[in-house]
């Protein structure tokens, strides 16, 4: 009786200091460990694939990478669950980890327990999402060619506005959402294979984040928009009580422009904080020829575009995160070669922003930035299946967004933000 006694003591002190080591909000910030976390991360979307033993896997270079992003402090890292669809489609990350509907690649699947296990080790936390409004992974795209909607777009080949009406037709399309949800079922039913622990039960997960980047891609679609991710928190909190749940919204941007919107999908209940992206040079802040020249300018519409949100944030007492930023290589060159004094400007005002609201005690509480390529070497401007991976994805030029470890002027700044966010109280 004693042993049996001491047995459940144990599993019960076990699970109550595990329970301790969940990413939580409260009163607006985030806490780990009963202490307040604050953060520099990066996006990692490759990670899964990489820690995979298939095609595309390389446990080596996954575990220096993150042996390396730890090094500089970097313990929060934005990741892709998986992509979604047939191999073999242009402008499409591989392997796929779903290639039909509930028809998995374990290979993947066992990537993903292998890099939550790796990191772990380190004390990194994850923010995994479940799907993507563009085609680089699949996402809507495939979910819809599932739904009997045509065979699915792609912007650069059939044309930018050709793909946002196509991919509009996902808000409102059931047959999709159904699939989509059986997805969030199955991912979040999970046991990783190598720590023996659930998904629900891993606090190496921070969050569970429906979608990057989603999007009505039409202001009609808009109703039916927020009524799909209302379902889908739902769904992930009648199965996860551990977890922290987010959009992965780019902010008002997503919502076609419209911040009432953004404040209603992070208004419900099941939301536990907010993001935004920025992008300077896709969004027209900053022209490819005058990277430097438009540095004001971009600070201008950052600094803009982060207070709009915070002043909702604050009203609904949540934290933000600016989950995504980035900025192009001097000359808006793609070589590891060349030089990032713009790139660098930008990134250390990003990061200086952050890191002084969230020293002044404002909801602005960490970002990712976009994004970590590490040792890669790329071999094609356009990432070819066998090419090392980038944070580029297959659709963008490999080098565009990437912060290599060769990039050390980049690195020293992240660094330096890293500390500094780690040490607020």
């Amino acid at each position: 009786m004693r042993r049996i006694f001491m047995a459940i003591l144990a599993l019960t002190m076990a699970t109550a200091m595990m329970a301790g080591n969940f990413v939580k909000v409260k009163n607006g910030r985030f806490v780990r460990g009963g202490k307040p976390y604050y953060y520099v991360g990066a996006n990692f979307w490759y990670g899964a694939v990489l820690g995979s033993e298939g095609s595309g896997g390389n446990r080596a270079r996954l575990r220096r990478e993150l042996d390396e992003m730890q090094r500089l402090g970097i313990d929060n890292l934005r990741i892709l669950v998986g992509a979604d669809g047939l191999p073999g489609v242009e402008d499409k990350i591989e392997p796929v980890l779903q290639s039909r509907p509930g028809v998995y690649n374990d290979s993947i699947l066992a990537g993903l327990d292998y890099l939550l296990t790796e990191m772990s080790k380190r004390k990194m936390v994850a923010v995994l999402y479940l799907t993507n409004s563009w085609e680089w992974s699949g996402g809507y795209g495939a979910y819809l060619e599932w739904a009997d909607e045509g065979p699915a777009l792609i912007p650069r080949r059939d044309g930018y506005g050709a793909y946002t009406k196509f991919a509009s037709k996902f808000a409102s399309n059931q047959k999709a959402h159904l699939m989509f949800y059986d997805h969030i079922r199955f991912i979040l039913s999970r046991t990783n294979r190598y720590s023996g622990l659930k998904y629900v039960d891993d606090p190496t997960i921070m969050s569970w984040q429906i979608c990057n980047e989603p999007r009505a891609f039409s202001k009609e679609a808009l109703p039916e928009f927020e009524k799909w991710l209302s379902e889908a928190t739902a769904i992930v909190r009648s199965l996860d009580k551990n977890h922290l749940i987010s959009l992965g919204s780019e902010g008002a941007f997503g919502c076609e422009r419209d911040y009432g919107v953004f404040e209603r999908i992070c208004a419900d209940k099941n939301v536990d904080y907010c993001n935004v992206h920025i992008w300077p040079y896709n969004w027209q802040w900053a022209r490819k020829t005058h990277l430097k020249e438009d540095l004001e300018a971009s600070f201008k519409y950052t600094q803009e575009y982060i207070d709009s949100h915070l002043a909702i944030c604050n009203r609904l007492n949540k934290p933000l995160v600016l989950e995504e930023f980035g900025y192009p290589r001097d000359g808006f060159s793609f070589s590891l070669k060349s030089t990032t004094k713009a790139r660098d400007a930008y990134y250390k005002y990003v990061l200086n922003a952050v890191a002084e609201n969230a020293a002044k005690g404002g909801l602005l509480v960490g970002c990712n930035f976009w994004g970590w390529g590490g040792y890669a070497k790329p071999r094609h401007e356009r990432w070819q299946a066998g090419d090392d991976f980038t944070s580029d994805p297959a659709h963008e030029p490999q080098g565009f967004y990437s912060v290599y470890v060769s990039d050390k002027s980049t690195l020293k700044i992240i660094q330096k933000e890293a500390k500094r966010m780690s040490e607020i109280k």
